[in-house]
């Protein structure tokens, strides 16, 4: 151990509360919602934005190409002012001057199904089993054809069967080709369909149906996969019920969540969810919060104490003021946030997209030489290099080698936030698993953050009166020793002699008038300043700080009138954390405002490799800073707000205890939802995971990708052995990621 000191201007039905509620499946034609029109008739574009954008889930991607079509498909549409479509979520946010049925018009022309987006919804069913016949009702006419070629008389019969199982299974996908190609943009389904049609050319009748097949099968398991990834978020949603009991003087009424307002009283009953965020006003329990926070043990709660929306009131029944609406409940702010860091490119991810838009037209093109140049020169047969040049046109959909990224990030996240922790981007998942050095706050960090008055010495006055002048400091105070001594003298029960001027010394203590003269409880490094007389106190001082104590000397700028020892409690999971760690090979460092003595017990206790006590804010950032300039990348944990600076300096920024804290969601980079650091060696790890299963699928991409190519010119490959390198690859890449959602 070492130290260092020192709102969518749509048709106005759209905007109405019935259309909001019917979100959770998608609109049929004729709905009331809307008008069926074509994009010729949409209106010109209003004056929206991006922040007037709905939001859509969109079923049917497989991969980042089919985002990227949708959007330009859109963008080049007179009446959207905005758009953005993720794979990674399966969300579309789109602003717009036309009808809800007319965005849902134009998904539905690209091949793909959408619905506006809802808390309740969890995927698109009906979609998919539609999906699903017609790609078993595709397969029944390949293998009625197939059957059929074995008897000669019926050749033709065959070659019609085939025919028909290609087109079933493959006029979606044509219509998706169409418009990418449209668009400029060479997606699978472009890739795809030009295969086909390029093997019903040279007379591959059987090969074109089953490339087409297998693609269909592929899509489909691609899409069941993905989706289950996706749902791992929008499981969160189903965490709250949609109604609750509420009290009016009528008696208990059931309501939807989205009617009750801040200030009703809601009735919970044992084994019930609790609907929203409120406070209880009646009753005892104790609720299972670990849907929320990650927490194993239920926390006993009483009148007074917080409960938040999605846990479970596990024994008595309880009354609730409601604190916060249906759509500001910390559930609903999880939920949100978790689903924008879905949609945040990690490094890795932003390099591969921008690969493939570079490999797709060198590939494409490629292909497109090999089926010419060698006839032209001689070197064999039409069909035979249009049969290998449409092989590679398969190969070239770098699908798998896409997704091995989107994929992966997702589950990690999703898992996460399942266990507590929120994870806000790919880059924060990725720097996570790079972490070299963790740098802690002390208080409230590494220990519980309530310190208890444990001692006070005073020489030649009471102890009452020198108790009353620190409460009298301190009372304008939230720091956690001003509330241990303003508690002690609650305990005590000595009043507060009404102070005036009331300032905080930052780093070293606090100041208030009584009757006209200033006092001062602070540090040492306070009353140094100001050149009190301190020998009488030094021994008490190093006594108290070598017992791991914080000495609070209560005076005025001419003596000491006493002193107040302080002292907090390491808290139980800290020791092992910062073991794990080790284990992980993770350099950890404690940061520190409080006194040397204090902090070399604490790091001591918990087992620290560094600790830097005496610190003021812009002292932790430089400490920060220095171990960066060891090579290391830093994480530091902290509160959310007195380590804001150093939370921002560090290269991954942690907060501890996020529910109902908005200012921890939204400054750090990972926020620890259970308030305590048990859950840092399994995201550290989480990460790490995620890492290796990110390479693990590029490199198995890749491979495939090569075998395949390397298959073309011995003319061992076959257009369905093809497909099946790149619908397996890339099945098998979302697999490999959806490892990551069991991990514990």
């Amino acid at each position: 151990m070492e130290n260092v000191t020192g709102k969518n201007p749509i048709d106005s039905c759209c905007s109405s509360s019935r259309c909001s509620s019917s979100g959770s499946t998608a609109v049929s034609k004729g709905s009331s919602c809307g008008s069926d029109s074509t994009n010729q008739e949409e209106p010109a574009a209003a004056s929206t934005s991006r922040d007037d954008a709905v939001e859509f889930d969109i079923e049917g991607m497989d991969c980042s190409s089919c985002a990227k079509s949708i959007e330009k498909h859109f963008r080049a549409l007179p009446w959207v002012s905005h758009i953005e479509v993720h794979f990674a979520s399966g969300k579309m946010r789109i602003a717009h001057g036309g009808t809800l049925e007319g965005v849902l018009k134009e998904i539905r022309l690209l091949g793909y199904q959408a619905a506006l987006s809802s808390r309740t919804k969890v995927g698109n069913k009906k979609s998919s089993v539609w999906k699903n016949n017609l790609m078993l009702l595709s397969g029944f006419f390949l293998l009625w054809g197939w059957i059929s070629s074995f008897f000669p008389s019926t050749a033709a019969y065959a070659t019609m069967l085939y025919a028909v199982s290609m087109v079933i299974g493959g006029w979606k996908p044509a219509r998706s080709a169409y418009y990418a190609v449209k668009n400029r943009s060479l997606d699978m389904n472009a890739l795809m369909v030009g295969a086909a049609i390029g093997a019903v050319v040279i007379g591959e009748w059987l090969e074109g149906a089953v490339v087409v097949w297998l693609f269909a099968l592929g899509n489909w398991l691609q899409n069941r996969t993905m989706e289950r990834t996706r749902n791992s978020i929008r499981e969160l949603m189903d965490l709250a019920p949609g109604e609750a009991w509420v009290k009016t003087e009528q008696g208990l009424v059931r309501k939807p969540v989205e009617k009750v307002q801040v200030g009703q009283v809601i009735v919970i009953k044992p084994g019930e969810k609790i609907p929203l965020d409120g406070r209880v006003t009646t009753g005892t329990t104790s609720v299972n919060q670990a849907p929320i926070t990650g927490e194993s043990i239920p926390v006993d709660k009483a009148v007074g104490d917080e409960v938040y929306a999605g846990s479970v009131n596990e024994e008595g029944s309880i009354e609730v003021e409601v604190t916060r609406l249906v759509q500001d409940t910390a559930l609903a702010k999880i939920i949100h946030l978790v689903e924008e860091a879905q949609e945040k490119q990690a490094p890795t991810q932003s390099f591969m997209d921008r690969f493939a838009r570079v490999y797709t037209p060198i590939v494409f093109g490629t292909s497109v030489l090999l089926t010419l140049i060698p006839p032209l020169l001689g070197a064999g047969e039409w069909k035979e290099w249009l049969y290998r040049g449409l092989e590679l046109l398969v190969i070239a959909c770098p699908c798998a080698l896409v997704i091995s990224t989107p994929v992966a990030i997702v589950s990690a996240i999703g898992n996460a936030a399942k266990n507590g922790v929120l994870i806000k981007g790919g880059t924060y998942l990725e720097m996570a698993g790079k972490l070299k050095a963790i740098a802690f706050d002390k208080t409230g960090t590494l220990t519980e953050g309530k310190p208890r008055v444990a001692q006070i010495i005073v020489p030649d006055t009471d102890e009452e009166k020198v108790l009353s002048i620190a409460r009298t400091i301190e009372e304008h105070s939230r720091h956690p020793i001003a509330q241990a001594i303003i508690e002690e003298a609650d305990r005590r029960g000595i009043a507060s002699l009404g102070g005036a001027d009331h300032k905080t010394l930052v780093g070293k203590g606090a100041q208030a008038a009584v009757d006209q003269r200033v006092y001062y409880a602070g540090n040492e490094k306070l009353f140094e300043e100001k050149n009190v007389p301190l020998d009488a106190w030094k021994k008490h001082l190093e006594t108290l700080q070598s017992m791991g104590h914080t000495p609070v000397l209560v005076g005025t700028d001419e003596e000491i009138l006493g002193l107040i020892a302080v002292s907090d409690v390491i808290r139980e999971t800290s020791k092992d954390t910062i073991r794990r760690l080790k284990q992980d090979g993770i350099q950890s460092v404690m940061l520190t405002g409080d006194q040397e003595g204090t902090a070399r017990k604490i790091a001591s206790d918990a087992g620290l490799d560094q600790y830097h006590a005496e610190l003021l804010p812009e002292e932790k950032v430089q400490a920060v800073k220095n171990l960066q300039q060891q090579g290391w990348k830093v994480g530091m944990v902290g509160d959310g707000m007195n380590d804001a600076p150093a939370l921002a300096t560090a290269d991954l920024g942690i907060a501890m205890g996020g529910v109902g804290t908005d200012t921890a969601m939204e400054t750090a980079d990972v926020v620890l939802m259970a308030d305590n650091l048990e859950q840092l060696p399994f995201t550290i790890r989480l990460s790490r995971k995620a890492l290796t299963i990110i390479k693990q699928n590029i490199v198995f991409s890749v491979l495939v990708k090569l075998a395949a190519l390397a298959l073309i010119f011995p003319n061992w490959l076959t257009l369905w052995i093809a497909v099946m390198s790149d619908t397996g690859a890339a099945l098998l890449v979302i697999l490999n990621s959806m490892r990551l959602l069991r991990m514990r």
